[in-house]
């Protein structure tokens, strides 16, 4: 942990020593839902109708985060938010480090890889607190805006499981 602060520290002089003029700091807001396979699948319902849906929603998810990048290829910066799991009756905040790469896949679209890395808290259910990591590859378009799937993991012990995580779907729009 020691050093992911050293790096972090290092990287926001390097980027303010890069860009006399240019501002060199972003702005990330998410917004996803967790998604969960569905166990009535093919069963029928009341109406007679089958149920036919593969996923359902399972939450939701939302994260703000401010760092410094580099021409858009590559940034880092320092995120928080609330996710929210309904089947878990779970609320955690995570506060994360945030890597993000996004190389240029056409002239005007990139493809975007975040990971994550920091600490998770429960919130209500006491003391309880762990690590928490995240990857999430999406498309960003011209206007910055990222479509993205997510995979979480919380090393939080609940409901007799030592962690758990998700698999979210959601938009992201960054200004630069």
């Amino acid at each position: 942990m020691r050093l992911l602060r050293i790096l972090i520290v290092s990287l926001f002089f390097t980027f303010s020593a890069f860009s006399q003029n240019k501002k060199f700091t972003y702005i990330q807001f998410d917004v996803a839902i967790p998604i969960k396979g569905n166990p009535e699948r093919e069963e029928t319902v009341a109406n007679g109708n089958k149920n036919s849906s593969w996923f359902l929603p399972d939450g939701l998810n939302t994260k703000i985060g401010y760092g410094v990048h580099y021409n858009k290829w590559i940034a880092l910066g320092i995120n928080t938010g609330i996710d929210w799991q309904w089947t878990e009756k779970l609320v955690i905040v995570p506060v994360f480090a945030n890597l993000k790469l996004s190389p240029k896949i056409s002239e005007d679209t990139r493809i975007a890889l975040q990971l994550g890395l920091g600490k998770a808290m429960a919130l209500g259910r006491g003391d309880l607190m762990g690590e928490y990591k995240k990857i999430s590859l999406g498309i960003q378009t011209p206007d910055d805006l990222i479509i993205f799937i997510e995979l979480s993991h919380y090393a939080i012990p609940i409901n007799n499981q030592k962690d758990t995580g998700s698999i979210s779907l959601g938009l992201s729009l960054i200004t630069f």
